[in-house]
């Protein structure tokens, strides 16, 4: 029996008097993973921020009560850790978790506990993104937003960190909605995909919605369409 955990119905967001995300209308069922795709400035990171509460919005919003959600922030980087004299063990105290947890984490995400005592910035980019998924996951949430997660890293990275996420989504349930560009994912991973130009465009299992005549709306020109099934 499927259990829904978030009802967005008519979300609409204005900066002044800008219309940054019009009528939006989804919900998201557990365990599901929910891919939300479209160019830039279509509103997916405003979206996000709406969800969560962030930023004032019109229209509703409703999450399951007792659910916790994580979030991911695009704008974590490794240069923004490379302002910060903190390690890899200062970075998972922020949330009060023992050390045996930590390092059992790390284990699972593929990591050697010495990345405890360096910097993340001093880190490879695969081993920067592992460290904030371990992070992101390390104190169990129902719910974990990411925002363009990949950013930065090369095809063999990306095929190992999405595996991770995939081996968390089906051996704990996890419910992921996850902004990316990246259409392998879409297909390979995400149960239903939600496209967006500003307001919806198409709302559906990706390999149902996502036609040619659909990506040629939400992207303009002429674009290449093929069907995926796991790539990595």
């Amino acid at each position: 029996m499927t259990e829904t955990i978030l009802k967005v119905k008519n979300l609409t967001v204005k900066f002044g008097k800008e219309v940054v995300v019009s009528n939006v209308s989804f919900s998201v069922e557990r365990g599901e993973v929910l891919t939300i795709i479209g160019p830039n400035g279509s509103g997916k990171t405003t979206l996000l921020r709406a969800l969560l509460g962030i930023i004032p919005y019109e229209g509703k919003v409703w999450w399951k009560p007792g659910i916790k959600v994580n979030f991911l922030p695009q704008h974590l980087s490794k240069l923004t850790f490379s302002k910060i004299p903190m390690t890899v063990s200062e970075f998972f105290k922020l949330k009060t978790i023992e050390e045996r947890e930590v390092k059992s984490m790390l284990k699972r995400v593929g990591l050697n506990t010495k990345v405890l005592n360096k910097n993340p910035s001093e880190l490879s980019m695969g081993q920067f993104q592992r460290v904030l998924i371990a992070w992101s996951l390390i104190d169990k949430p129902d719910v974990l937003l990411m925002d363009e997660p990949m950013t930065g890293i090369d095809v063999g990275g990306l095929k190992t960190v999405y595996s991770l996420l995939e081996s968390f989504w089906k051996k704990e349930g996890l419910t992921i909605l996850m902004v990316t560009h990246d259409l392998n994912v879409v297909y390979s991973l995400s149960t239903r995909c939600l496209c967006m130009c500003k307001d919806m465009a198409c709302y559906g299992p990706p390999k149902e919605i996502l036609t040619p005549e659909t990506l040629k709306k939400l992207y303009g020109g002429s674009i290449k369409f093929f069907k995926h099934t796991h790539w990595w």
